[in-house]
């Protein structure tokens, strides 16, 4: 999908600046949106976090119909709707992470497309596609958030950690 193109072109460099590259740049055969890691030379985690922001504003302001039906449109140019094993993008919203908004898969079919009918065929599943992705985890609890006791204690100062988080980023078909 196109949020995993940005990621991708990130993860290859593309975007910094000539005095920021060192070494050899990766060869094209990986899948390097897969294999990103919070500590990788090419990819500061600040544009990592500005292409998420960009793909939720995407998400938002997109034109392409609300549609949760489970069929295949090959009219549209996104993947996630031409895909035997459609799916559809939601906003997983944690305030306390940075993003706080990253976009998430939803398959829209409990089986597959018949690729000769193009009807749902439940004798196969759709899947989601997981990928771990790095967010900054918020450690402390915020004031008026649930679970938080007010304390006598000094105000709670924010610290982020760099975690790994498991989310859906499009679906497949299993047989």
């Amino acid at each position: 999908a196109l949020w995993v193109m940005q990621i991708a072109s990130i993860s290859l460099g593309k975007g910094l600046s000539k005095g920021r590259r060192r070494g050899l740049a990766r060869p094209p055969t990986a899948a390097p949106a897969l294999a990103w890691t919070p500590d990788d030379p090419y990819t500061p985690m600040e544009d990592y976090e500005r292409s998420i922001q960009d793909m939720v504003r995407q998400l938002r302001n997109s034109s392409e119909p609300g549609d949760t039906k489970c069929q295949v449109n090959l009219r549209l140019w996104r993947s996630n709707r031409r895909s035997l094993s459609p799916w559809a993008y939601s906003i997983n919203h944690d305030a306390t992470r940075i993003p706080a908004d990253i976009p998430e898969a939803r398959c829209l079919c409990t089986g597959c497309i018949n690729p000769f009918t193009m009807q749902e065929d439940r004798t196969m599943a759709s899947i989601p596609i997981y990928s771990r992705l790095p967010v900054r985890r918020l450690l402390c609890q915020v004031p008026g958030e649930v679970g938080h006791k007010p304390s006598g204690r000094k105000k709670c100062h924010k610290k982020y950690q760099t975690v790994m988080e498991t989310i859906a980023v499009g679906c497949t078909c299993i047989f």
